[in-house]
């Protein structure tokens, strides 16, 4: 029996030295260093500011501080995206611009446990927006600066891009949010079933039409979006082509190198804390096509083939309608939700192409 217990106690003491070398060898790998360069005009910067009273996240890449200046605004809304561009190194935006990925009042780098969740409303984060907007202005020396939102990050690009178009070259939307109307529901409910219906997958259609209600006109509203869009990772239209929720998002916040232990250990939090503030029920029932219809900076949007998560058709259909001094939109092979990782060649060509457009003239 001594024996029998000997061998448990020692079995339990190996797993406990793994676990802490695992451990070890995690905190040493999560260096919170971001990409730096050899050029003598080059930058590299991450930092957390004040900016009208909460702090905010900045990671700034840029091989030369000379080229025009490129406000980034991350997704969720509440989401960091530098782990992407951390672990997709052939995504090179800092070759053409100057990066400025930006963590908004209280997420990612700036999370605060402690926060004012009262604070995240849709009129301070704009006010934000454009605070770092002049201060980018300001501090890089630029008449205009570009403004991309990606996702959920669209609502606060596209709206600051209306309200204050002397302040931008141009607006980007990378899988631009449109709508929550059944329409938007609709798309993700078809792609999927057809999916599903390919693969045989009887049991993943069974909760899909758990996951809906059938409205009388034959569109479909989502009962629990978070439930919707992990039947959408599995169905290859999520967040990366083909990749779990977990393999897509999970592992590449756990293993990169931009992120501190510590700042690993805030980012869940600091994302669930914008899924209750104010700001969650303010973009309840937005639809760009009805309330942004017109811009006075041209417009592009970028939607990966397979994005579902934000439909590209609906995307499509926006820029087809919307009033600007130059538009266009950019559909990008072999990539979902996150085009500007998935497949950065096409996208790098497409953001060089705006850039020249913007700059130079058509």
């Amino acid at each position: 029996m001594s024996r029998i217990l000997n061998i448990l106690i020692i079995s339990m003491l190996c797993v406990l030295v793994l676990l802490a070398v695992i451990l070890i060898v995690w905190a040493l790998l999560s260096s919170g260093k971001i990409r730096t360069y050899s050029e003598p005009n080059s930058l590299s910067e991450k930092y957390v500011m004040d900016i009208n009273g909460a702090p905010n996240g900045f990671f700034i890449n840029s091989k030369n501080t000379d080229n025009p200046v490129l406000l980034f605004v991350s997704s969720g809304p509440g989401t960091d995206d530098y782990v992407f561009t951390d672990r997709y190194k052939d995504m090179q935006l800092e070759n053409e611009f100057t990066v400025v990925y930006w963590d908004y009042r209280y997420m990612g780098i700036a999370y605060d446990r402690d926060a004012d969740t009262g604070g995240i409303t849709l009129e301070n984060l704009l006010n934000d927006t454009y605070t770092v907007t002049e201060y980018l202005k300001e501090r890089f020396n630029k008449e205009k600066i570009y403004i991309m939102g990606f996702s959920g990050g669209t609502h606060l690009a596209l709206r600051e891009a209306e309200r204050h178009p002397e302040n931008y070259t141009a607006y980007i939307g990378m899988a631009q949010c449109v709508t929550d109307s059944t329409d938007n529901d609709t798309l993700i409910y078809n792609f999927m079933k057809d999916v599903f219906t390919g693969r045989g997958q009887d049991g993943k259609l069974k909760k899909l039409e758990a996951s809906v209600d059938h409205l009388e006109d034959g569109r479909v509203r989502c009962k629990d979006w978070y439930e919707y869009v992990y039947l959408l990772h599995d169905a290859g239209g999520g967040t990366i082509r083909n990749k779990s929720e977990f393999a897509g998002i999970a592992w590449p916040i756990l293993t990169c190198r931009c992120y501190t232990a510590s700042e690993k250990l805030g980012y869940i939090p600091a994302m669930k804390m914008y899924r209750k503030a104010p700001l969650s029920k303010e973009l309840d029932n937005f639809d760009y096509r009805s309330s942004i219809t017109h811009l006075d900076v041209p417009a592009y949007f970028i939607s990966g083939e397979y994005d579902y998560n934000c439909p590209w058709e609906l995307v499509q259909e926006y820029c087809d309608a919307l009033d600007a001094p130059d538009k266009a939109f950019y559909i990008i092979k072999d990539s979902a939700h996150s085009p500007l990782w998935e497949n950065a060649k096409d996208c790098m060509d497409i953001m060089k192409q705006i850039r020249d457009m913007t700059e130079n003239g058509r």
